[in-house]
């Protein structure tokens, strides 16, 4: 006999995320051994003492791994993503009726932690992920795409870094101080005197006064 589902939403439900997200799932696995506890500690400081309660700082730093991890770099494209998936939910610690964060407040946290702090949560994770077995320390990975070889197997060498982590911090940071010098001197106004004026007659005054 042919079956045929027909949906009709429940008004009430009992549904639990942690048992509908499998063991072996990737986030799960990652959640289970991800500890940022310390973020409360080393965020503090850029917090007031009053006023609506930010976004959670571990949650947030758990969103920007995602928009890593799934190549996302749209702050409205990942809420969007995050709330279509349980284990991604199940991951920030959030219930499938909670409201996630808007967009707007996932860029403005963004631009409150300085340098700094992301470096540190990325020395962080990178610490744990050697603590793991996940990385050796003597090799490295880069993207790339397919390209037909023409070189014998046994031309090729094992490649090291070229710069220890602290290095390639240093440069990443030296590039982002010019980029912003860059960035400040095209902001200078260079328009005339006259030009930065606005003149109106008391009739145009009048009508945006009123307005």
């Amino acid at each position: 006999m042919q079956g045929k589902k027909e949906y009709q939403e429940k008004l009430f439900t009992q549904f639990l995320l942690s048992e509908r997200v499998p063991e072996h799932n990737f986030y799960r696995r990652l959640k289970s051994v991800l500890d940022l506890e310390d973020l409360y500690k080393l965020t503090k400081p850029y917090y007031g003492s009053s006023g609506q309660k930010s976004i959670d700082p571990v949650v947030f730093f758990k969103l920007c791994l995602v928009g890593y991890l799934e190549n996302i770099i749209s702050d409205r494209k990942l809420i969007e993503h995050c709330s279509m998936r349980l284990d991604i939910l199940f991951f920030i610690d959030y219930d499938i009726d909670d409201e996630l964060p808007w967009h707007s407040t996932i860029s403005r946290t963004r631009q409150l932690f300085p340098e700094e702090i992301f470096e540190e949560v990325f020395t962080k994770v990178l610490q744990m992920c050697i603590d793991k077995g996940m990385v050796i320390g003597h090799t490295q990975a880069i993207d790339s795409a397919p390209v037909k070889a023409n070189a014998s197997m046994d031309s090729l060498e094992l490649k090291v870094p070229k710069q220890d982590l602290e290095g390639h911090l240093a440069e990443v940071r030296h590039i982002s101080h010019r980029d912003k010098e860059v960035y400040r001197k095209a902001k200078e106004n260079k328009a005339s005197k006259e030009q930065q004026s606005i003149s109106a007659n008391k009739q145009e005054l009048a009508a945006l006064k009123s307005r």
